[in-house]
């Protein structure tokens, strides 16, 4: 999510209407075999002793053979990618990366906000969020949201569609995207009302009028008032079908087949579900502090979130607030632009832009659900499961009050390449060893553009922290190897920027291998991809992305491995906070790290300092 923080002015209409230079971006361009086979090996090769280096040379050589797999498999890509219709030679590798995914996606893959605090009360504050998210969404229906420009390069605006209405559905072999914008649904949602969760009981509630105009604030209010009355009482736990979007895909994928099997009436349930604009989960606790906000924004659940809804506002008890996502199509840039768009502006005023104006009361009715034995006893164990997973999970917040982008650019370094030296700098010193480590590069320069995958080891950076953990090193050698660290990860990211980058290329190969290999006569798997270098290149030891808005405190993901932590930082000019996740059994090392992490900034500024 690494990307300048992106403002524009939301009240006027636009020269350029928002989806206007689409089809002008830049395709993505398709890298050639030898490129990424070079850059795949300089990439691992200082993650790898001398041994596995070689061997993996020698599986790279055989993949680039004339008669080698690699030539099949890029041909085939070659021709998809000018095949009519298609975007980008990525078209296929998204939906395989997001919707393939067969494990579950609450705490896996969705990721949070968690919004600046407000003096607003819960009602007021939930009704400010719906009132600015349907000014937003009439200024995308309407193409009013001027096209981003980054650097005097202009940003794709496609996910914007994405972003109402938009529910990922569970499937055995791979899921689908449920989205307006496509050939099922044309053009923007016409659904005219939010989900509204409360203590476990579900409610449809009405926030646009039939003749197209929102509700005002103040019915908004009286809405949301009466579901929190009707919802009251808790729901019986075995009734809490949300509880079913925490399982594993596939498994999810069966108990929906089963909801659809056991009742007529679930069909439309479920309709009314996956048709709403989005998902307000209104929480009658107040979180102990900002970890617990943080936490219950990943993972909190009590039947209380549709983990499938794109976007699922969350509003506690004493009106803090945030947000989970959905990331099947929506990637951190996105979000952050929603935010920005929705937080600064006084609701009254969103309310107002939009065309809102007095209706009554809205009407809300309960979404049931008829669940058969099997059914209930499906929920209650979805929801222990669930339970016990994100009891696996240790998590911590860390705030640097006195360290921001400003301090690092003072010092003369980019204050992305300042952070992520010191992640490894840290991690070296809580886990004795550097490891692989991978960050999200925006890519929204490119015609349907999202993210591409950096690998942040190179040889300075193993140089540096060496250099750092020498008694014998004196502080201008260890000036000149930060510095060397620091130039060959900012070029890493200019790089990755212009998908010169091995790693999603190499790997849509290698599921085209899998989708057609029997016809394209390469019917195994390429040793390439049993190498050393691509198995260790691609077991993260940190996972790391940034979101800079001054609107948000937190945002955070998932671990993705055993023994990664998950590294989700906000970086601004005067502030500088992390969210780190990790499984329970390695939490020690966790800490330790975030420990070291606050010696290791100290430490590179006093270095650095003149």
């Amino acid at each position: 999510m690494n990307t300048s923080q992106e403002s524009a002015a939301q009240g006027s209409a636009p020269t350029t209407p928002t989806f206007a230079r689409e089809d002008s971006l830049p395709r993505v361009p398709l890298p050639t075999l030898e490129e990424s086979c070079e850059r795949f090996l300089a990439w691992c090769a200082p993650l790898l002793p001398p041994g596995e280096v070689g061997a993996t040379k020698d599986e790279v050589t055989a993949f680039l053979a004339p008669d080698g797999p690699g030539r099949v498999l890029q041909g085939a890509l070659e021709e998809y990618d000018s095949s009519p219709g298609v975007h980008s030679w990525l078209d296929t590798f998204w939906p395989y990366r997001y919707l393939g995914r067969r494990d579950r996606i609450a705490l896996n893959a969705n990721f949070f906000f968690l919004f600046q605090d407000s003096d607003e009360q819960q009602v007021e504050r939930a009704a400010g969020l719906v009132a600015g998210a349907l000014d937003f969404k009439r200024q995308v229906d309407e193409e009013r949201i001027p096209p981003v420009v980054q650097r005097g390069v202009p940003q794709s605006m496609e996910q914007l569609k994405y972003l109402f209405s938009s529910t990922r559905i569970p499937g055995v072999e791979q899921d689908t995207s449920r989205t307006p914008y496509s050939p099922e649904r044309p053009g923007p949602s016409r659904a005219r009302h939010i989900l509204v969760f409360f203590r476990g009981n579900l409610f449809r509630m009405d926030v646009v009028g039939e003749d197209g105009a929102p509700y005002s604030l103040e019915d908004l209010q009286a809405g949301l008032r009466a579901v929190m009355k009707a919802g009251a009482e808790p729901a019986a736990d075995d009734g809490r079908v949300g509880h079913l979007t925490t399982m594993a895909r596939a498994e999810w994928a069966r108990a929906r087949m089963a909801l659809l099997d056991c009742d007529p009436g679930n069909a439309h349930a479920l309709e009314t579900v996956e048709d709403a604009l989005f998902c307000l989960c209104l929480e009658d606790f107040a979180p102990a502090g900002v970890q617990e906000a943080c936490d219950e924004l990943l993972y909190g659940d009590r039947g209380n979130r549709w983990f499938d809804k794109a976007v699922s506002f969350v509003v506690f008890e004493d009106g803090r607030a945030g947000l989970n996502v959905e990331h099947c199509q929506l990637d951190g840039t996105t979000i952050l632009s929603f935010v920005d768009a929705l937080l600064p502006v006084p609701a009254a005023e969103h309310s107002e832009r939009s065309g809102a104006r007095a209706q009554g009361q809205p009407a809300a009715e309960p979404v049931d659900f008829r669940l058969d034995g099997a059914l209930r006893g499906q929920v209650l164990a979805a929801a222990e499961s669930f339970a016990e997973y994100g009891r696996a999970t240790a998590t911590r917040t860390v705030t640097f009050d006195d360290f921001g982008s400003n301090d690092a650019k003072a010092l003369g370094v980019s204050p992305d390449a300042f952070v992520q030296i010191a992640y490894q700098l840290a991690h070296r010193r809580a886990k004795g060893r550097l490891g692989a480590t991978y960050e999200s590069i925006a890519t929204r320069q490119y015609k349907h553009g999202r993210t591409e995958a950096m690998r942040v080891i190179t040889p300075q950076m193993y140089a540096f922290v060496d250099e750092m953990e020498d008694p014998e090193a004196d502080r201008e050698s260890r000036r000149a190897a930060f510095r060397a660290a620091a130039e060959a990860h900012v070029r890493r990211a200019k790089e990755c920027q212009a998908i010169e980058a091995p790693e999603q290329h190499l790997w849509e190969l290698e599921l085209i291998q899998r989708r057609r290999g029997a016809e394209l006569g390469v019917t195994e798997q390429p040793a390439l991809y049993r190498s050393p270098g691509w198995l260790t290149m691609r077991d993260d030891y940190l996972s790391t992305s940034s979101a800079p808005s001054v609107n948000i405190q937190f945002f955070g993901f998932g671990s993705t491995s055993s023994r990664c932590i998950g590294i989700a930082y906000v970086l601004l000019p005067e502030r500088f906070n992390l969210y780190l996740s990790t499984p329970e059994t390695v939490a020690d090392q966790m800490h330790t790290f975030a420990d070291a992490l606050r010696e290791a900034v100290a430490e590179l500024r006093e270095l650095l300092a003149e």
